[in-house]
């Protein structure tokens, strides 16, 4: 069962629910959270209070006919890296200009006890479905991080799961770890959605099955899936991490990391278009735009 969020008479956002056959049927809500609160109010879970709200309603019309937004305004986004082995041999590669007969400090990270988990964007940075993101003037080298989400409540619980797009510039972090902030968080660089899967509705979250395409001219140009079954570390684990002595918001997005990466000498372009899948949740789909330093904008 899938909660979206639509843009309702060009002003409002309403909450909504799509079915299996790509039906959508309004829900009384207008945010992720309030239903999450109204069904605990009636003691049941979401999955079923959804099925109960929605029983005897008739659609709204097909998914396509719909302007989506992030389905959640998430207070912020965070993220975990080097969670999977093609993570570490893609962080490995940048961090030795290519030299990877010797071990670096990311075969650590993904060695230890302690995962990396770092701040990625906040609401007001985070885009969603068929927006824009946005390529950082001043790196030549950039990707997207296709990435399951993990929708959580103030306590850590995994309330459903959503698509993310970490965009990363490899070569600012590439040149120095502690470039890290800057290689993740710029303007337009975290989209989110289209959907949230209800935790309740999944039996084996690392069953899901991630796949990220890469459009240049309406030309495929990158393809990649993996399964997050490929992780590393477990989800709960990494959600322990994240709220240890932190004061987590509800409906915080955790992003899990990533196991697509594009080739060494692949970057993105201006104009480029990114469709990351789980096709349980749906397609997220954001355009690429260059964004133009001060300094050439000054000449």
């Amino acid at each position: 069962m899938r909660v979206i969020r639509y843009i309702k008479n060009n002003l409002t956002k309403q909450l909504a629910v799509v079915t299996d056959h790509n039906h959508v049927m309004d829900l009384p809500f207008a945010d992720f959270l309030t239903l999450v609160s109204e069904a605990e109010k009636h003691h049941q879970t979401p999955l079923d209070f959804v099925k109960e709200l929605i029983k005897d309603q008739d659609y709204k019309g097909e998914l396509s006919d719909f302007k989506l937004t992030t389905p959640i305004d998430a207070p912020e986004v965070w993220a975990c890296g080097v969670t999977y082995e093609k993570s570490r041999e893609a962080r490995n590669f940048e961090a030795t200009q290519g030299k990877l007969d010797s071990q670096t400090f990311y075969d650590k990270v993904y060695d230890a006890e302690r995962p990396e988990i770092f701040f990625k964007s906040t609401s007001a940075r985070t885009v969603g479905p068929d927006d824009v993101v946005c390529l950082r003037s001043d790196s030549n080298w950039q990707i997207p991080e296709p990435e399951l989400g993990l929708v959580i409540n103030a306590d850590g619980q995994i309330m459903g799961y959503t698509l993310g797009n970490d965009m990363s510039c490899r070569d600012i972090e590439g040149e120095n770890p502690l470039y890290l902030p800057q290689a993740k968080i710029w303007k337009n660089s975290c989209s989110i959605g289209p959907a949230i899967l209800l935790a309740d509705a999944v039996k084996n979250p690392y069953h899901l099955m991630i796949m990220c395409r890469i459009y240049r001219n309406e030309q495929l140009v990158f393809k990649g899936e993996a399964r997050v079954s490929q992780l590393k570390r477990s989800l709960d684990e990494l959600v322990s991490y994240l709220i240890r002595d932190n004061e987590v918001y509800a409906g915080t997005v955790l992003l899990t990391g990533t196991c697509i990466v594009p080739p060494n000498d692949f970057t993105l372009n201006d104009q480029d278009v990114i469709e990351i899948e789980i096709p349980e949740i749906g397609i997220l789909r954001n355009s690429v735009k260059q964004l133009i330093s001060q300094e050439n904008i000054a000449k």
